[in-house]
């Protein structure tokens, strides 16, 4: 295991003491929250169920006997565990590598406490190294992408990829985000666009980095 796949699993490892007994636990994507599914499914008799914002990690926690409950029906999820591509000293994030960053949104904005959990290689100190993802209606695929070049990007089209809901994305290189909650809400107000991956208004309430680091 080399050192960023063992900083993951360290941070994912110490997220699974936010887990209380009875709890619907918000699951995110990734291969960091892979982990965090490994270690849920070892007390999976404690949870009433778990929230999944991808198809991918829907199938991980049934596989591992995990219920997995529809976000209306859920009631209450007071606890989100999520990893993200970039996070700078705010808590603020970019998320979306993986694609899942709309519904990602949803449970984030929904959960109690939204715990992130990354390796050491993913704090920054400017957001924008990582491409930014934005999801868009395939429709209006064009039409973004200028008015992204309009905001100072480079915006290029994840060819090959659909969304769960249906969608595309373009991953916007040559950001330094600076402003990112201003950015977050100008992206947003692009017709066409159905969410971006800067996790800025709602940013992380903790972040887990590695095996120590703590945000």
């Amino acid at each position: 295991m080399n050192d960023a796949e063992a900083g993951k699993r360290a941070a994912a490892e110490r997220a699974l003491a936010y887990v209380e007994d009875g709890m619907v636990v918000g699951v995110g994507t990734g291969s960091t929250v892979r982990w965090f599914i490994e270690g849920l499914a070892a007390g999976r008799h404690r949870l009433a169920g778990a929230v999944s914002s991808s198809e991918a990690s829907t199938a991980l926690l049934r596989r591992h006997g995990i219920e997995v409950l529809d976000l209306n029906a859920a009631g209450p999820v007071p606890l989100y565990v999520d990893g993200a591509d970039e996070c700078d000293g705010r808590r603020r994030l970019v998320k979306g590598g993986g694609g899942a960053l709309t519904r990602e949104k949803i449970i984030a904005a929904v959960a109690g406490r939204f715990v992130c959990i990354v390796d050491p290689g993913k704090r920054v100190e400017v957001l924008g190294r990582f491409p930014l993802p934005v999801e868009v209606i395939p429709m209006a695929r064009s039409h973004v992408a200028r008015e992204l070049v309009r905001l100072g990007g480079q915006p290029v089209w994840r060819q090959g990829t659909v969304t769960d809901n249906g969608n595309w994305i373009l991953d916007v290189h040559g950001l330094a985000i600076r402003e990112p909650e201003a950015l977050e809400s100008e992206i947003n107000q692009i017709v066409g666009v159905v969410s971006n991956g800067l996790f800025a208004r709602r940013p992380a309430d903790v972040v887990l980095i590695g095996s120590d680091g703590t945000l």
